[in-house]
């Protein structure tokens, strides 16, 4: 994937955390994603003045400059937010070592829900209710990560263990 939403030598990047580059990946993604859709809206545009016989019209133009102003405003949030984010990211350099001690992903970068459903997948994947709920009340990562989700996801696996 080409990084363009910031500029960014090959060597920080080489020295960036999986945490870091994830987040990296995603606002890229969000950045190709409204470049795209600029595009689509410009030729849907176009097609339009081209059906109503307006060719020669300078609506082309001022579409064209609109749409590129709300791009440039939306990746200018995307790129505060993630260099934002990558100056926060700093406060979990151990989370590959989090990521070898329990058995689902650890990413930092996502919702509380979207934590909430990795975790309660993998808890749920073991067979044995006893067992999950041993492994799951020792689960010191799990408290970090889903926070006040961690009580939540207790009472869903406590239920499935009577």
């Amino acid at each position: 994937m080409t990084f363009d939403i910031i500029e960014i030598d090959d060597e920080i990047l080489k020295n960036y955390s999986a945490v870091q580059m994830q987040l990296l990946r995603t606002a890229q993604k969000k950045k190709n994603e409204l470049q795209h859709k600029m595009e689509i809206e410009l030729a849907m545009f176009d097609k339009m003045i081209l059906g109503n016989g307006m060719k020669n019209s300078t609506l082309h133009a001022h579409k064209n400059a609109e749409l590129k102003a709300e791009f440039n405003y939306q990746v200018d949030i995307l790129r505060e937010q993630l260099l934002y984010a990558l100056e926060l990211n700093e406060p979990f350099p151990d989370q590959d070592e989090e990521q070898e001690m329990v058995g689902y992903i650890v990413d930092y970068t996502l919702t509380y829900s979207e934590r909430y459903k990795i975790v309660r997948e993998y808890y749920m994947s073991i067979e044995d209710p006893a067992l999950r709920m041993k492994l799951y009340t020792n689960d010191d990562v799990a408290k970090r990560y889903l926070d006040s989700y961690y009580s939540v996801l207790y009472n869903v696996l406590y239920s499935y263990s009577r």
